[in-house]
């Protein structure tokens, strides 16, 4: 939300323009934008190389909605009423089975969902004209339709947050597999301390506590993990009642831990990810560097205009384009065309 409504980034339909704070950049700026985009992906790369998919567990708008609609649900009918899609109906408690709790669960599912899809309109419109839409006035940047397009979001949502949340996690969810494709062995993942697996012989705290469905103590290479770290908080939690750490810590390096070479095992996989990123990071950055050089902030056409009354005649049009949203004052003069 912060990201559209501070003006770092948002898209502009009309001008068909991106628009990075308060600046159009066309698609005719080809190396602003090529140079942006590879700097990006370059980073994403070698940030999901090293850390995994810590985007699905510490970024992602659907996993933090349906984190929120499950908190809802366990503190409006009972600890123990979680949504499943696999068939197994939801365990609500007795006291808590009121029609009141359904209905203050109910409204709050449909008030986070009309406020989720506002979002992506702040993405594509300033926020005046989005209050302009909130308030029902009239403002002929909004297109008509738009209440319409709303109201689909609002129910896709609702459906969501109400059904399917984590579900989209675990099966669906196609930019996970993209971030999955750079795990290896030295990725960021969940090590478990097997010297002590005599305290946890009876204990699957951690097990129950994976939304993903995994034993943490038990983790791959390409598994499911997201690196949300939930299941390493339950384990330190329940030790720390007996005065111990957890099991279960965050780790970088080979899963067999040697450690008289970790340091060197680790520093190496490291250089060897940059080795390969680098030179896209550095074109990218080049390109960038480049198109923000050279970037003009208006754009003149000119071009001729035959008038209906003289086809023989010619007059020409001149017009000037800003690239800025605000009002500026510009002096041009023309030189060279006849009278």
């Amino acid at each position: 939300m912060l990201i559209p409504v501070s003006g770092l980034f948002r898209i502009d339909p009309e001008n068909g323009a991106l628009v990075v704070l308060g600046w159009q950049i066309w698609f005719a700026d080809f190396f602003l934008i090529s140079g942006l985009w590879i700097t990006i992906l370059s980073g994403l790369v070698a940030l999901y190389s090293v850390a995994g998919t810590v985007f699905c567990g510490w970024a992602c708008p659907q996993n933090t909605s349906a984190e929120w609609a499950n908190y809802m649900t366990r503190k409006l009918l009972g600890k123990r009423a979680e949504v499943s899609l696999d068939g197994e109906s939801a365990k609500i408690a007795v006291a808590k089975n009121t029609a009141i709790n359904w209905i203050l669960l109910g409204l709050s599912f449909l008030g986070a969902a009309m406020f989720f899809a506002l979002l992506p309109l702040l993405y594509f419109y300033p926020p005046d004209v989005v209050w302009s839409f909130i308030a029902f006035k009239n403002d002929p940047r909004l297109a008509g339709s738009l209440h319409w397009i709303y109201f689909v979001w609002v129910l896709i949502i609702l459906l969501d947050i109400a059904v399917l949340r984590h579900f989209w996690c675990r099966f669906a969810c196609v930019y996970k597999i993209w971030q999955h494709s750079f795990k290896t062995e030295q990725t960021l993942h969940v090590l478990y301390d097997a010297s002590r697996a005599s305290e946890c012989e009876k204990c699957n705290y951690c097990v129950t506590t994976c939304f993903i469905e995994l034993d943490p103590r038990k983790t791959e290479i390409y598994d499911s993990c997201i690196n949300c770290g939930d299941c390493i908080d339950a384990c330190n939690n329940l030790q720390a009642k007996k005065g111990k750490t957890g099991l279960l810590k965050f780790e970088i390096g080979q899963r067999e831990k040697r450690k008289l070479r970790q340091f060197r095992d680790n520093s190496m996989s490291l250089l060897s990810r940059m080795r390969w990123t680098t030179p896209f990071a550095l074109i990218g950055l080049t390109l960038l560097t480049w198109g923000i050089w050279t970037y003009q902030p208006y754009h003149l056409s000119v071009g001729y205009l035959q008038t209906e009354h003289n086809q023989s005649a010619r007059e020409y049009r001149v017009e000037v384009t800003s690239k800025r949203y605000r009002p500026t004052e510009l002096s041009v003069s023309v030189e060279g065309i006849p009278q």
